[in-house]
């Protein structure tokens, strides 16, 4: 039978605290029973919380009826026990535990609540079935290393509440019931009781909120703001996430770039001891794709990219020179150390850069002792293959890899592979902090499926002023004043200097071909505004979801969220989304739609 707690049982101190310091002082602990050990005439009791783990020692000095206690008492248990720290015995001292000196002497103990046995055991690195941990979440949650990515996250979010109120911003709330949005991401809908056959959308993000509160003059605006998007999931991305979203009014690119880049030194150095007394590489976007064939480079290591379009267009092998000739490139990299990679181990690069498109990848293995194997050479002239070698700084002991097709084929290719080597070869220290700006993307992107352009961002992101002259005549030139804040590969935030003039306003509108009267239904809100007054504005929102994970050496974004859903939007522990029940949705105006086969 569960026992309660009195008056008289006041916690004092949390189980990792304890040491040899506080030997000969009478406390009060409370926690989960992470393991009985019975001895016999002695019985150990490892108490864990939040803080750590303490163990209660009964002996034959305990209280017989408590000594009972402790016998029945089993894994995950609820307990209280009081008593006097005392040092452990000669050889019975842990020294993987920060409490390993010390345990308590138990003279008073409460089974506050039993408990049945747990369906994977509670502790550090499990390797147990996600599915299975994300069932049971309340019970993944107390494992120590999920705790600690948790609190980590909490500091950090405090961290960002001061850095940001120490440099002037406000935060402000910004609703969650707002009117859908025609770009970017689907909505998740919610229906309105009152208003029947009308919906809500829940934000993507507060962007034009926030956009609004610089036009009422508060200069400075700060939210960690909830967000969500009904799209496909990867490890980095959930239907619901967390931004620490900002914007500022009077600003140029630099001036945002400054103020958040100052931010994450400042969290470097508050959380992880790190100083970085440097500013971050700003990479215009064609550099990078250029360079790293993708436009969010993880720079740790080299494998740039080469292009060796000049060298092959006049060459025999219809491979690389028809790529050539139908607009596209033939690119390289230089894997250093990658002749250590078996035959079998290049196949499956084979393989893997055809999950980006690529409809082969051609190779070249120059070993440590000088032999050379390759499934390009014998189609080129010795002249074209030491001019290869050249141009990509080709030693023995690397491994040249080259992808021919259009460009988009061979950067998405190209750059997912320079990662992959990377990582077969060891080269990623989650601990080697990597960070830069990528800076003027394209303003638009064309769908050629659709026939028509989309906000590479989104449609307030303003044009660069040289070249707002070509927003007519060839709108796929036109570089933004867009900035992205990218650490090891990933993405952690992005951001942009707005459009505050109504005519350049009205003209992006038009060139991603909503008339005015479709502008006005949608937008019109924020074109009224624009007529009293709009001071010149932009911010950025970072993830904190990847911003944790990516400090924390962590690989999965769902390790640093308290109640994740999985790949297919579902949460597994509450079993949603769920049937609704049939008189809300009468009451709503709504019903249930079977989908013709």
């Amino acid at each position: 039978m569960a026992e309660f707690l009195t008056a008289n049982d006041k916690r004092t101190h949390y189980c990792g605290e304890l040491s040899a310091k506080n030997v000969g002082e009478r406390v009060c602990v409370m926690g989960w029973a992470q393991k009985q050990r019975d001895l016999g005439a002695l019985i150990f009791i490892d108490l864990r919380d939040r803080s750590g783990i303490l163990q209660l020692a009964f002996d034959d000095a305990t209280d017989r009826e408590i000594f009972a206690k402790a016998f029945g008492v089993r894994a995950e248990f609820v307990l209280l026990a009081k008593g006097v720290i005392r040092m452990r015995g000669e050889g019975a001292i842990n020294k993987n535990l920060p409490t390993g000196e010390v345990e308590v002497a138990v003279d008073e103990f409460k089974v506050i609540s039993a408990a049945q046995t747990p369906p994977f055991e509670i502790t550090e690195n499990s390797k147990v079935n996600a599915e299975l941990r994300l069932r049971h979440r309340y019970l993944d949650l107390r494992r120590p290393d999920m705790q600690r990515n948790i609190i980590a996250r909490s500091r950090i979010s405090k961290l960002a509440r001061d850095y940001y109120a120490d440099n002037g911003f406000i935060d402000i709330e910004t609703p969650n019931l707002c009117k859908p949005t025609p770009e970017g991401a689907r909505d998740y809908l919610i229906p309105s009781r009152v208003h029947k056959g009308k919906f809500y959308a829940l934000p993507q993000s507060p962007q034009l909120y926030k956009q609004l509160l610089m036009v009422s003059g508060f200069d400075r605006y700060f939210q960690i703001a909830r967000c969500f998007r009904d799209e496909d999931l990867r490890a980095d991305r959930q239907p619901e996430f967390t931004q620490l979203d900002t914007e500022m009014s009077f600003v140029t690119a630099d001036d945002v770039m400054r103020m958040h880049e100052g931010f994450l030194k400042y969290v470097l150095k508050e959380e992880m001891g790190i100083e970085l007394d440097y500013d971050f590489i700003r990479m215009p976007y064609e550099e990078a794709m250029n360079r790293f064939g993708s436009d969010k480079p993880d720079i740790r290591f080299g494998f740039e990219l080469c292009d060796l379009s000049s060298i092959l267009k006049a060459c025999e092998f219809k491979v690389f020179a028809g790529a050539i000739e139908n607009g596209g490139s033939v690119r390289a990299i230089n894997v250093k150390g990658g002749a250590k990679f078996s035959r079998k181990e290049i196949d499956s690069l084979v393989e893997f850069v055809k999950s980006y498109r690529a409809k082969g990848l051609a190779w070249l293995k120059w070993a440590e002792s000088g032999d050379i194997s390759s499934s390009y050479a014998k189609f080129l002239s010795e002249e074209e293959n030491e001019a290869i070698k050249a141009a990509v700084g080709a030693k023995a002991g690397d491994l040249i890899l080259i992808v021919a097709d259009k460009n988009s084929v061979v950067f998405d290719s190209l750059g997912a592979l320079r990662c992959e080597c990377a990582k077969r070869l060891g080269l990623l220290d989650p601990f080697d902090f990597k960070f830069l700006w990528v800076t003027e993307f394209p303003l638009l992107e064309y769908s050629e499926e659709d026939g028509r352009f989309y906000a590479k961002h989104h449609p307030f992101t303003s044009p660069m002023d040289e070249d707002l002259q070509y927003i007519d005549s060839d709108p796929g030139r036109v570089r933004a004043k867009a900035y992205d804040i990218v650490l090891n590969g990933t993405e952690l935030g992005g951001g942009s200097i707005r459009i505050h003039d109504s005519e350049i306003q009205s003209k992006m509108f038009e060139v991603l071909g909503l008339t005015k009267e479709e502008a006005n239904e949608k937008f019109g809100y924020l074109l009224e505004a624009f007529k009293y007054g709009v001071p010149p504005h932009g911010g950025l929102a970072f993830g904190l979801d990847r911003l944790v994970t990516l400090l924390l050496g962590l690989e999965d974004i769902r390790d640093v969220i308290a109640f994740p859903k999985v790949q297919n939007a579902s949460e597994l522990m509450t079993k949603c989304p769920s049937e609704p029940d049939a008189g809300a949705l009468a009451e709503l105006g709504l019903a249930i739609v079977a989908e013709e086969e």
